[in-house]
């Protein structure tokens, strides 16, 4: 793949996931405000629990990815995910983009600070879910 100037830097996409987070945060609060709830009150700790959370993550991210390529704050700062070819990712390169991106945030987010010394400001999750990021013309 050739040089892409268009690629946003770290600093978008950090301040991009920030947006998605609060958003994301949101409604995994209401979730486990639902679950303790119909817990009696107490805190729920059984492991269908998380994967709850894994899942509602999944399918918040996915969905946002595969209808229009942009979450909340991609869709703020301008900039949406596709595939190498420039064409819409489906479900099963969402899977692995999130699940790429789990790895990539550890240890303190080196997949991630990828961006800084890729030539094509692709973060490792990128690279290993044959996704990109392009800015949008304003």
């Amino acid at each position: 793949m050739s040089n892409n100037s268009t690629a946003p830097g770290l600093l978008r996409r950090l301040v991009a996931i920030f947006y998605d987070l609060l958003l994301l945060l949101g409604i995994l609060f209401v979730f486990s405000a639902i679950a303790v709830g119909l817990n009696g009150g107490q805190a729920v700790t059984h492991p269908a629990y998380y994967l709850a959370l894994v899942i509602i993550s999944f399918l918040f991210f996915g969905w946002f990815w595969t209808h229009g390529g942009q979450t909340l704050g991609m869709r703020t700062w301008r900039f949406e995910l596709t595939d190498i070819q420039g064409n819409a990712i489906g479900w099963r390169q969402a899977a692995i983009r999130f699940a790429a991106a789990g790895f990539s945030l550890l240890p303190a987010g080196i997949g991630l600070l990828w961006i800084v010394f890729d030539s094509n400001n692709m973060a490792l999750h990128d690279r290993l879910s044959s996704t990109r990021m392009v800015k949008k013309p304003k």
